[in-house]
Order: C-alpha cells, then structure tokens, then sequence
C-alpha cells in the first residue's frame, strides 16, 4: 500500500528542507587596527554578547522561509572589538500538521536545523577577521520556543484579568 492519496499527493504529516542559504551576513571591525594591540595587551577581558532571533514567513502552498539571526558582538572595555551578523535561512515544506505542530517545527526544529551554518560562518568570519576562532555553544531550541509559548500564554492571561 502506498502513502499516497487519490490526487497522487502524499498522505500524512510532511515536512522537507527545500533549501539553505545565507540570506545576509556582514563583519564589522570598527576600531581596527588599535584594537588588536589592546587584545595582545591584555588590558581588558574581551565581552561577548549574543543576540538571537527567527522568523518564519508563509510563502503559501505550505512553503515556509525560515530566517536564524545571530548578531555577535566582542567589546574591550567601552570599545567593540568586532560585530558579526549572519542571516541563516532555509526554505521548508511543511505540510499536514496541526497549527500548534506547525508552529513548533518552525519556531524550534528549523531554527535548530539552520544553527550549525550560522555558527560555521559566524566563526569564519571572526577568524577571517583576524581575530581567535570563537565558536558558539549549543542552543536549547526547544526550550527557547517552551519559553516563548510560556510568555505568550502568560502575557494573554495577563491581558483577559487587567
């Protein structure tokens, strides 16, 4: 028996990476070249900042962009040392689930998926920048989209008992 239906289309829950791209990426060294002597020097420990987002825009016909920002920032005291800035995106077939199912395969299981290629060219570019290789840890996607959820349900009871 077959996993199609009448139409010739497949049966079921269906979710298919279309695609993955590098929708916009830029590095940024504004204080270079002063700022490699200070990181020799040792006169400040460098600070690292992550900020993280996604989004995800219906294409139609169950198509799905999903973009993954990550904006990197290094300072040395009041100075940036580097910015880095990545946007991963990929294309996603996502068809035959409920809406809340949807909704957790593109607000965590997409951006999972995606992770790995943005912190590969975040690292390049550093790198590239001629800075030490920083690699980013791993991301709990899942617990960031519980999270999320647990907000937005939290923020909705707020607004019913105001």
């Amino acid at each position: 028996m077959s996993d199609t239906n009448v139409n010739g289309q497949a049966a079921g829950p269906q979710l298919v990476l279309q695609k993955i791209y590098v929708k916009d990426a830029s590095f940024e060294a504004p204080n270079a070249p002063q700022v490699f002597q200070e990181i020799g020097e040792g006169v400040d420990q460098p600070q690292v900042q992550l900020n993280l987002g996604h989004k995800a825009t219906d294409l139609g016909e169950d198509i799905f962009e999903v973009v993954l920002s990550l904006t990197l920032t290094c300072s040395l005291g009041e100075r940036t040392a580097y910015l880095a800035e990545v946007h991963q995106a990929g294309i996603f077939g996502v068809a035959g689930f409920a809406d809340n199912d949807r909704d957790g395969i593109l607000g965590s299981y997409c951006p999972n998926l995606l992770f790995p290629y943005a912190r590969q060219m975040v690292s390049s570019m550093v790198q590239e920048g001629g800075f030490p290789p920083f690699l980013l840890q791993p991301i709990n996607f899942d617990a960031l989209y519980a999270e999320q959820q647990r907000r937005l349900v939290s923020g909705e009871t707020q607004t019913l008992n105001s």
